[in-house]
Parts: C-alpha cells; sequence; structure tokens
C-alpha cells in the first residue's frame, strides 16, 4: 500500500502541470487524423509514436507480484509485493526525434538498472497511416558485484555492466480502429551465462484496437529467435495486454503481463514467467507531458 500513497502524494504535482497543457494529445491538428499511437509505449516496449518537439514527459511504471499462484491471496493477488519499478523523464527534441532515460529497481538478475535511448523517425506517410521509427537503447547496472566468480553478476570489467538493444519499428492502421506494429531487432549482452549467446534478435507485434473514446485495448507479444538448449528450458518470450485510457495530458495504461522486469535489457532476454502457471503480473504507467 506504500506504492498508493506515493501516488496519492505526487496527483497534486502531475496535476499542477495541466496549466503548461494547452492542447489535446489524442489528434493530429493539422490533419485531424488519429494517431497510430497515443503513447511512445505500448506495454513493455517502443511504439513508433515520437514525442512532440518541445515536450518533455514523465513516466511512472509499475509491476506487482503474481496473480495466480498458490497463496497469491495473501499478498493480495500480487498488490502487496514490487517485482519492478522505473521512472524516467523523456524529451522531444525535434518532431522526428526524441530521447529518454530512466532508473529501474530491476528484477533480477540485475538490480539497479539505468537506461538511455535515442528514437528517430524514419518514414511517414498520413495517407496510408504508415509510420517507421528506429531505437536504440543503452542499458547499465550500478548494483555491486558478485563475489562469486561463478555468478552472472560477478562483474570483473565495467563494459560487462551494460546491455544494448536496438530495432526498427513498423506501424500501419489496416482500419479505422486498428493499429499493428511489427518490430524486428536484436539485443546484445556484454556478459551472460556460458550456455547462453550474447546476440538475441527477436521481433515483436503489438494491436492496438480502439474500443471506446479515451479506451482502447492493447496487446503485446515478443517472439526471441532462442538458439540453445539453455534458453527454450529457461526462459519464455513476453506477453501482456492492456487498457489505455487518453485524458487531457495524460495517458494511463493497466496491463497484465508475465514479465516481471521493465525495459528491454530486462524483460526480453529475463522472462521466466509463464501465463499457464498463473505467474502474470498487474502492472500500471503513467505518463505525464509538460510544453517547455
Amino acid at each position: 500500500m506504500k506504492v498508493l500513497f506515493k501516488i496519492i502524494l505526487l496527483c497534486p504535482f502531475i496535476s499542477f502541470g495541466s496549466v503548461f497543457s494547452q492542447e489535446e494529445w489524442d489528434f493530429d491538428k493539422k490533419n485531424q487524423n488519429k494517431p497510430l499511437f497515443l503513447d511512445t509505449r505500448a506495454i513493455n516496449g517502443h511504439t513508433v509514436k515520437l514525442l512532440e518537439k518541445k515536450v518533455l514527459e514523465l513516466r511512472i511504471t509499475h509491476r506487482f507480484g503474481e496473480i495466480a499462484t498458490p497463496q497469491s491471496y495473501r499478498t493480495l493477488f500480487g498488490l502487496d509485493n514490487s517485482s519492478d519499478i522505473r521512472i524516467g523523464l523523456e524529451y522531444g527534441m525535434k518532431e522526428n526525434f526524441m530521447i529518454g532515460g530512466g532508473r529501474s529497481k530491476g528484477s533480477g538478475p540485475f538490480l539497479e538498472v539505468w537506461d538511455g535511448f535515442l528514437k528517430l523517425g524514419i518514414y511517414k506517410n498520413k495517407e496510408r497511416n504508415i509510420k517507421i521509427t528506429a531505437s536504440s537503447q543503452l542499458f547499465f547496472t550500478s548494483m555491486p558485484s558478485s563475489n562469486n566468480p561463478i555468478e552472472l553478476t560477478n562483474f570483473t570489467k565495467l563494459n560487462h555492466r551494460f546491455t544494448y538493444h536496438n530495432e526498427i519499428l513498423f506501424g500501419f492502421k489496416p482500419s479505422k480502429k486498428i493499429t499493428l506494429q511489427i518490430s524486428p531487432g536484436f539485443i546484445y549482452r556484454n556478459l551472460v551465462n556460458f550456455q547462453d549467446n550474447n546476440f538475441l534478435p527477436h521481433i515483436s507485434s503489438v494491436a492496438r484496437i480502439h474500443l471506446f473514446k479515451k479506451v482502447s485495448l492493447i496487446l503485446e507479444y515478443y517472439a526471441n529467435f532462442n538458439t540453445t538448449e539453455f534458453r527454450k528450458n529457461n526462459y519464455v518470450n513476453p506477453f501482456g495486454l492492456g487498457i489505455e485510457i487518453n485524458t487531457f495530458g495524460h495517458v494511463f495504461l493497466l496491463n497484465f503481463v508475465n514479465s516481471r522486469g521493465i525495459g528491454e535489457g530486462q524483460f526480453l532476454p529475463y522472462t521466466k514467467s509463464k501465463w499457464s502457471e498463473g505467474e502474470f503480473r498487474f502492472g500500471f504507467t503513467i505518463a505525464r507531458k509538460f510544453n517547455t
């Protein structure tokens, strides 16, 4: 319940930001067209959406504990537990270029995770509702190094603490109320288990279905191309579904996911929880924009 108390304390400051925001964020004023996505994120990963020029965004993302495992009712179906928390700031440098960074608690094996990213718009066709964006991210853990040489957190070199992620995002609208996105990419970890591979390619798919005026359904799935038996036996692909709620200057996302960690450096290579065994969890994201 400490998390809810902190959110209540933040509400006056978040609401105060509305004096700086004088426009709706759910349509293109020049063309009166509905955008492909309202938020720069789907559930776990990025979307083709970029922040507008000179717009600053505060993002708070939270993941709770498992909902449907045995004895989960004792933790109020995971609400007593926190698997990961991220607080980040992102900024639109130009119309087709944004930067951002944040800090996550971390969910294992790495803790104290810092991230930074660049995101660039490559192509846009408003008549056909097509958009292509590129994203490049860097992750760094500042956690203490383990003294056990066989543990993954035994960092003998500084570069062992770094993970990199790159992807190309293709978004389009097959119909008025449906947006689809396909994103091939890869993650590279400088330090992995000796049975694992540093290079891990993936392809993700996202569907956004507009339900009501300010409410949409989001579905997201990441398919990792596992090349080792070690990965096939120990990890699963991340899947999530969520409800996106748009208000004046805010985007709220309520979601259910099997991944514990926040950020590609965590949820892509280290998701172990299985939906079939009730190991999914509730989470939310609050995104608040400010004109600068």
